[in-house]
């Protein structure tokens, strides 16, 4: 099992330093809140509630876009 999964990292890509991968990591985390704050933007019913869930929103998308793409 452990020959495949390094015969999947040299084939496929060239291996990530660590502060790649962290910033990988981050952008993940990043994206799945997004995702948290979209969803709760759209069930909620509390207009203070609805207005802290998209300073979130514009907080998150201001980190994913200072991180940029992969």
């Amino acid at each position: 099992m452990e020959s495949f999964a390094s015969d999947r990292r040299s084939s496929s890509q060239p291996a990530l330093t660590e502060a790649q991968l962290e910033r990988r990591r981050q952008r993940d985390m990043l994206l799945l809140s997004r995702t948290r704050v979209l969803h709760d933007i759209e069930t909620s019913r509390n207009a203070r509630h609805l207005e802290i869930l998209k300073n979130s929103l514009a907080y998150l998308e201001a980190k994913l876009k200072e991180l940029g793409d992969d």
